[in-house]
């Protein structure tokens, strides 16, 4: 636990230095969630409809710092780390190349909790957000949103030759799905044929998943998201574990 607890607070204050996490994963969510409360208040969602557009809204803010760290983030750091040599130095020393992979997602899962906080303080407090879901059900939803979401960047990390390629492949996953999935353009605005592109992504699943979850609809609705994410999460994750290349 004391090397865990050393490695982290390293790794913390170099993902700091580095600026990237608190822009993608801090900021934008923040500054996406204060537009959309100046733009649209707490005018309904839609016509009749019980809950505000910013509600609506809140599983999909909640999931553009999970995006950020997994299928960008993470990618890149074990790339860069593989191409350095670093993870087959710590293989002779008492502490494994697995702690260091477990420390970087920590960072992650960090970043993407406070990314969580800060977006809900923001909305309740400026712009009179309330949660009516369910806070167990949500939570469930978004680990295994983020679980996923972090198999994916561990699959295209563990087996990218170099950053190079793990960088044009991050890239080639994460704007599309950040744009598209309903995490900054939402997915009820989409034209029709843009939403069937939409519902390929796992972050489109994975958003309906927070979405039902945040705001107390009928659990029946998402059982095929749930599905999708969680077969994501198997597939991406047993691949990456089978191949993965720590040198």
């Amino acid at each position: 636990m004391n090397k865990f607890l050393t490695m982290l607070k390293t790794e913390l204050k170099l993902s700091i230095r580095g600026m990237d996490m608190i822009i993608f994963a801090l900021i934008m969510p923040l500054v996406v969630t204060v537009i959309l409360g100046m733009i649209y208040g707490e005018e309904p969602a839609a016509a009749g409809a019980e809950y505000t557009f910013l509600q609506q809204s809140f599983g999909a803010l909640s999931s553009i710092a999970i995006c950020a760290g997994g299928v960008m983030g993470l990618p890149l750091v074990v790339s860069e780390y593989r191409q350095q040599k670093i993870l087959k130095r710590f293989k002779v020393t008492p502490t494994s190349p697995a702690l260091l992979l477990a420390v970087q997602a920590a960072v992650y899962v960090l970043y993407s909790l406070l990314s969580l906080l800060l977006i809900f303080v923001t909305a309740s407090w400026f712009f009179g957000y309330r949660f009516t879901g369910s806070a167990g059900l949500f939570l469930c939803a978004y680990f295994l949103v983020m679980l996923s979401m972090f198999s994916i960047g561990m699959l295209v990390g563990g087996l990218s030759p170099n950053g190079k390629i793990a960088g044009a492949a991050a890239s080639i996953l994460y704007f599309p799905m950040i744009i598209f999935s309903g995490a900054t353009l939402p997915y009820e605005v989409m034209p029709s044929v843009l939403q069937k592109v939409a519902d390929l992504m796992p972050l489109t699943q994975g958003i309906k998943l927070l979405k039902t979850s945040s705001l107390g609809l009928p659990v029946e609705s998402v059982w095929l998201p749930a599905f999708i994410i969680l077969a994501c999460l198997l597939i991406c994750g047993g691949i990456s574990i089978l191949f993965f290349k720590w040198e």
